[in-house]
């Protein structure tokens, strides 16, 4: 028994049959082993949507990625938008120019459009704290610009900020909610959040949902306080010590709820 915003919630772990997945289908997954393995329905349905600023919008901020001497990119999203933009101005980046990735999949995927050359691309784990010493070597002398979404980049600012970088943030795309009126009379047993911009997304469309017998799945703490703003009992959450992902979460859901 759990109280959240003063309701009680007991789990009563109801069999599963469908769960909504909100993002995008993968082309390989764990999640396709669970549906087969404890018959579901898994639908992809993403809740957000990534909206291309064009040349002559990015060009009101009056900003030019080639006067920048080292470029910090969050995620894969901000690689190719960014590249995208540099190609509609006709800007061509220095091939001294330094950029800091996020994690080594970021970094790798940069390789689809620079010359990869260790010196100039450095990359951490898993979060910006992680590229401290590189950020901090270059402090005094390189200009930085952090391409970014219409949301901005508040927990990556803080920490330039922090560190006393020189740093212009440039929106580089749009991130909205998608249109979901399609959903209104579906049901699903579970419904799986991986950010608060999905659960935001959801209230947009339909801002009388109400929980009712929907178990709710969130990942990350940023999502769970989102949900947990909203009113909603979050049933599974992850990552946590004994199941690190979403589907070992889901999964362990499942071993009760769908048990013979």
């Amino acid at each position: 028994m759990d109280v959240v915003n003063g309701k009680t919630y007991v789990e009563t772990h109801k069999k599963v049959k469908t769960i909504l997945v909100s993002q995008p289908k993968p082309e390989r997954s764990p999640y396709y082993e669970l549906e087969k393995k404890y018959e579901l329905q898994i639908d992809w349905i993403p809740f957000i949507q990534v909206e291309v600023l064009t040349a002559k919008d990015f060009r009101k901020q009056r900003i030019r990625p080639d006067e920048y001497s080292s470029v910090i990119f969050m995620s894969k999203n901000s690689i190719d938008h960014f590249f995208t933009v540099c190609e509609e101005m006709r800007v061509k980046m220095s091939q001294e120019t330094k950029y800091f990735c996020l994690t080594d999949a970021v970094a790798n995927y940069l390789q689809k459009f620079i010359v990869y050359r260790k010196r100039k691309v450095f990359s951490g784990e898993r979060s910006i704290q992680d590229l401290k010493p590189y950020l901090m070597k270059h402090k005094d002398k390189e200009k930085f610009l952090l391409p970014c979404s219409n949301l901005g980049a508040k927990q990556i600012t803080s920490v330039l900020d922090e560190y006393g970088l020189t740093y212009q943030e440039a929106i580089m795309y749009n991130v909205v909610s998608s249109d979901l009126s399609h959903l209104k009379d579906i049901y699903y047993d579970i419904i799986a959040f991986f950010s608060p911009l999905e659960i935001e997304a959801l209230y947009e469309n339909f801002p009388d949902f109400e929980q009712k017998a929907t178990r709710i799945a969130v990942f990350g703490q940023s999502a769970l306080k989102a949900v947990l703003d909203r009113g909603l009992y979050p049933n599974i959450k992850a990552p946590e010590p004994e199941t690190p992902s979403m589907t070992m979460a889901l999964e362990k859901y499942l071993q009760v709820s769908n048990k013979e």
